[in-house]
C-alpha cells in the first residue's frame, strides 16, 4: 500500500480538529461552570448608593451594567408579594410592626428611604409585580424567599408570578427586549433565579419551577456542608451561594466536583473581590456592582 499524500493527511488533521473543536463547545455549553463570565449581582439593588429593594436601587444597578438584581420578599396582611428584606418595616420605614401587619395598599404608601443618605426621597415599598414589569426581559433577577416558615404557601405564590411573567416574556409585548436566557451559564429562558436559607423551600420551588434554576443559600450555622449535603443540594440547585469568611479553595472546588456554581456573598471592598476571583467563584453578590 503506497503512502497518504500530503493532502489527504492535511484533510484528516482539518476534520480531526474540527471535531474536537465541536465536541469543545458542546461540552462547554452543556456544563453550568463554562467560562462565560464573572457574575455581578447588586444585592438589593444598587444598595450602597440607594435605598434597599427600591426602584432606585435597582435602576441603579441597571445603569452600573449590573448582570442580576437581587431581591427579597415578604407577604402583606393581604397576602400580596412585596419587596422588602426585613420582617418588620421598622428599619427602612418610619414606621413600625411587621410586615404582613398593613395591607400592600398601605405599604405602598411607605416612604422606604429611611436606611439610606441618598438625596432620593419617597422611595415606595414595592409590590413583586412592580419590579417584574419593570425589568422584564432586560435584566436578570435573584429573587429570595424570605421566612418561608411565617409565611406557608409563598413558595405558590412566587412560583405563579414567575409563570405569568414566563408567558409575557414570549407575548408580543415584549417583542425586541433582551433575552436573557442562559445568563450565568444556566438554561434559563427568562433570567430568574430564585434562592432561600430554607432547602426545603428551595426544592419546593425546583419542583414548582423545574425551568428556573434555584440557589442554595447557606449561614454559617450549615457549614461546613457535608459530602452527603451537597450532593443533595446538587441534585435541585444550580447554584450555592456561599458567606465570603467561609469560603476557600477547597469548599469552591467540592462544589465545582458536583458541577454546580459558587457565588459569594455580600462583598463590599475591592480586596474581598479580588479574593474571591482568586479562589475561582462564579460571581458575588454585592452593595456596590460596578
Amino acid at each position: 500500500m503506497g503512502r497518504p499524500n500530503k493532502a489527504y493527511v492535511w484533510r484528516r488533521a482539518g476534520l480531526l480538529l474540527v471535531i474536537l473543536l465541536c465536541v469543545t463547545f458542546i461540552v462547554s455549553a452543556s456544563n453550568p461552570n463554562s467560562p462565560e463570565g464573572f457574575l455581578i449581582i447588586a444585592h438589593r439593588g444598587a444598595s450602597g448608593h440607594e435605598a434597599e429593594n427600591t426602584m432606585a436601587a435597582f435602576e441603579e444597578a441597571e445603569r452600573l451594567g449590573s448582570d442580576f438584581i437581587e431581591f427579597d420578599v415578604q407577604l402583606s396582611k393581604d397576602r400580596k408579594l412585596v419587596v422588602i428584606h426585613d420582617d418588620k418595616v421598622d428599619r427602612t420605614t418610619k414606621h413600625t410592626g411587621d410586615v404582613d401587619d398593613y395591607t400592600l395598599g398601605e405599604l405602598e404608601d411607605m416612604d422606604a428611604g429611611k436606611s439610606t443618605s441618598s438625596d432620593k426621597k419617597d422611595e415606595k415599598i414595592l409590590p413583586l409585580q412592580d419590579v417584574m414589569d419593570r425589568f422584564a426581559g432586560k435584566m436578570a433577577m435573584l429573587i429570595e424567599i424570605k421566612d418561608s416558615k411565617l409565611y406557608p404557601g409563598i413558595e405558590e405564590q412566587v412560583a405563579e408570578v414567575v409563570r405569568r411573567y414566563e408567558q409575557r416574556l414570549n407575548s408580543t409585548d415584549l417583542k425586541g427586549t433582551r433575552h436573557l436566557k442562559g445568563i450565568g451559564g444556566v438554561e434559563n429562558s427568562v433570567g430568574i433565579v430564585i434562592q432561600s436559607y430554607d432547602f426545603e423551600s428551595t426544592r419546593l420551588i425546583h419542583n414548582l419551577l423545574p425551568n428556573i434554576p434555584v440557589a442554595a443559600l447557606i449561614h454559617e450555622d450549615q457549614h461546613p456542608l457535608s459530602d452527603d449535603t451537597l450532593d443533595a443540594l446538587a441534585s435541585f440547585t444550580a447554584y450555592i451561594h456561599y458567606p465570603k469568611e467561609l469560603l476557600d479553595e477547597q469548599i469552591v472546588q467540592r462544589i465545582h466536583d458536583r458541577n454546580r456554581k459558587v457565588i459569594a456573598w455580600t462583598i463590599q471592598n475591592d480586596e474581598d473581590m479580588e479574593r474571591m476571583k482568586e479562589l475561582g467563584v462564579d460571581g458575588v453578590i454585592t452593595d456596590f456592582p460596578g
